[in-house]
């Protein structure tokens, strides 16, 4: 068997990247992750290294961004179109079809840049709190030492 066509069980998926088997159900069930479905009923899932890179992929847009399902999802979608989009730039289309190629992988981009720098807004507000209170807490410890 040639190392392309290796599949894994998903424990082994859960132990390369870091989560649980529990996980890589819950993705398979909102839809994040492919799942077996042509699998019977009682038989090991088994997933591929696209799958596994799929797979730390979401993870590291879960813990980068601190993402809900829902904004994980959208990222994902956003993120598959522009493959696509990129399969379809790659297969010859004329001048007009990559004008419009090009427009819905923009809108696709922004999409995804408005959902980080909302992120962002979010976390840098919360640096200010703690600015503030580390500004708080300094004063008061001055102001015991005096």
């Amino acid at each position: 068997m040639s190392t392309a066509e290796r599949t894994l069980r998903i424990g082994e998926v859960a132990e390369l990247v870091g989560v649980t088997p529990r996980t890589i159900r819950f993705y398979e069930e909102k839809g994040l992750l492919a799942g077996s479905d042509d699998r019977h009923k009682g038989a090991h899932r088994h997933y591929t290294e696209a799958d596994v890179a799929r797979l730390k992929e979401l993870i590291r847009f879960r813990d980068l961004l601190g993402l809900s399902l829902e904004e994980l999802v959208a990222l994902a979608e956003a993120e598959e179109e522009r493959a696509a989009l990129r399969d379809q730039w790659h297969g010859d289309p004329t001048d007009a079809e990559r004008r419009e190629i090009l427009t819905r992988a923009m809108r696709l981009a922004q999409q995804q840049l408005d959902l980080v720098e909302a992120r962002s807004r979010t976390l840098e507000e919360f640096a200010g709190e703690l600015r503030t209170k580390l500004t708080r807490l300094r004063r008061l410890l001055r102001e015991l030492g005096d």
